[in-house]
């Protein structure tokens, strides 16, 4: 892959099933201005959260050797089904750094309980793997973890009703459940949900601690390519397209989506055939 320095300003792959994963890319963003980003949203076979733990295996592995062909100089699974499902698989497959969003998130919901009791808010495949408790109690056996899958939340924030009568009628529904069993910090547990965090927090008064995972994973990020010498030093001429994006499927709608949510305007979304990776 070359030099040091050429390494270094390879770009950070992320990858997602569809468009969540660019609540994580908006957070590497802000975070890490200098870094590069080849985002990978699988568009064609959304949803990841109902489907088997083999098959989130095999779609990481495809998109994993496609990013590869990008020349990414790490991974960041931003999605949490494929984090708590084919992280530890791929981790000893590929040669290259990768991390996933659900480790941050229960590191620092562990740190942060007062009471500890936590809640955890995610999609089916993710409660279902248990994921969440399973590291929290890594952190601290003691705490008690109460765990509530909200299929709806998805559909809702990929129609766009983000602040809709309906999708508050939803969440509430979700969320007294949880409330009711004196939780003081919740999980956002997939990477849609963040972009409800305003109307979760309405929900769910001041006294709740938010752990978004999108955030944490990007100052993960950050530790990690301090310690591996992997910044880029970004003193080099701007590259041309510092950000680019990829789907199987449905590039207009997912541009259209992303221009809604991110920082940066994106001008130009390619379709690829993942199957054949």
């Amino acid at each position: 892959m070359g030099t040091e320095q050429e390494i270094s300003r390879a770009p950070i792959g992320v990858f997602d099933s569809g468009v969540g994963g660019l609540t994580v890319a908006r957070e590497i963003m802000r975070n890490l201005p200098n870094e590069h980003i080849v985002y990978f949203g699988d568009t064609a076979r959304v949803p990841y959260g109902s489907k088997s733990k083999d098959t989130i295996i095999r779609f990481s592995r495809q998109i994993i050797r496609f990013l590869q062909t990008q020349e990414v100089k790490a991974i960041v699974i931003a999605c949490n089904t494929a984090s708590a499902l084919a992280l530890d698989e791929v981790e000893k497959e590929f040669d290259i750094p990768i991390i996933g969003v659900v480790k941050p998130g229960a590191r620092v919901a562990a740190a942060a309980t007062k009471n500890r009791r936590i809640g955890v808010i995610g999609t089916e495949s993710t409660i279902n793997s248990h994921m969440y408790p399973r590291l929290i109690h890594e952190q601290d056996p003691d705490i008690t973890v109460f765990e509530k899958p909200c299929p709806l939340f998805v559909p809702l924030v990929e129609e766009g009703w983000l602040k809709d009568s309906v999708t508050e009628e939803v969440a509430k529904r979700y969320l007294d459940e949880l409330l009711a069993q004196d939780i003081d910090s919740l999980i956002l547990g997939c990477t849609h949900y963040p972009l409800l965090r305003s109307l979760i927090r309405g929900i769910v008064g001041e006294q709740v601690n938010l752990v978004n995972p999108a955030y944490e994973t990007a100052k993960e990020l950050e530790l990690l390519l301090k310690e591996k010498h992997l910044e880029n030093p970004g003193t080099k001429a701007p590259v041309n397209e510092p950000y680019r994006f990829f789907v199987s499927d449905a590039a207009n709608k997912f541009k259209n989506f992303a221009n809604s949510i991110l920082p940066y305007d994106i001008e130009t979304t390619r379709k690829i055939h993942i199957e054949e990776y």
